[in-house]
């Protein structure tokens, strides 16, 4: 498997972009925001001859989800999201006049489809399951693939932290159960690609994270 890591956007998001031997791709939490960002991520996929078969955010927040829209016009796929989300999403441009006091750049496409907590999602030759996570936002999910031993976690999990609760439907009680969750199911050597910040492993936070 292939992952290729973006900084996107003013809030220092990582956008991903996963694919294998297939040629096909997922891209995870699309947050390209200025033209550079979003001509340097088609330019990679397009580049390396790529067919993006999903688009999954981890959860409904604005940073993980400005460049949706490209990639809905260029390669006809709508992203994928939890149901648990769904208020979130349907209200992405009032986040974008709560956090940069403007309107969304560019009109954000209709869901293709919320996913159901536990269900297994396919791209190419990989699963991946669709682990809920709720506290960040009630509808926050990892994204584990049990063959890779690696895992998504949007901003449920950082390196030596963890996602903020004191945003709408955010939920402090929940991350840490979230948390507590993940810590006994998913292995210690399971790497964790985080939302923000560099990649960490699930040993390294029970080690040295206070919040596990």
């Amino acid at each position: 498997m292939n992952i290729k890591t973006f900084c996107f956007n003013p809030f220092q998001e990582n956008t991903y972009v996963v694919s294998d031997e297939s040629g096909e791709c997922m891209i995870i939490d699309c947050g390209a925001f200025y033209d550079s960002e979003r001509q340097a991520l088609t330019d990679y996929i397009d580049g390396n001859g790529l067919k993006p078969v999903m688009l999954v955010a981890t959860h409904a927040h604005l940073d993980h989800n400005f460049g949706n829209d490209l990639i809905t016009s260029r390669y006809g796929i709508h992203p994928w999201v939890s149901a648990k989300d769904e208020v979130l999403m349907s209200g992405l441009d009032r986040q974008s006049m709560l956090f940069l006091n403007s309107p969304l750049k560019h009109p954000q496409p209709a869901v293709g489809r919320y996913f159901a907590d536990n269900e297994e999602i396919v791209f190419g030759q990989h699963t991946f399951k669709v682990i809920p996570t709720p506290g960040h936002t009630p509808g926050s999910v990892f994204l584990y693939c049990q063959e890779e031993q690696l895992a998504f976690s949007g901003d449920t999990l950082f390196h030596m932290s963890i996602g903020r609760t004191d945003f709408e439907l955010g939920s402090y009680d929940d991350i840490i159960h979230s948390l507590q969750t993940i810590g006994e199911l998913l292995p210690d050597n399971t790497r964790i690609y985080c939302g923000h910040g560099p990649a960490t492993t699930i040993r390294q936070e029970k080690d040295c994270n206070p919040y596990i």
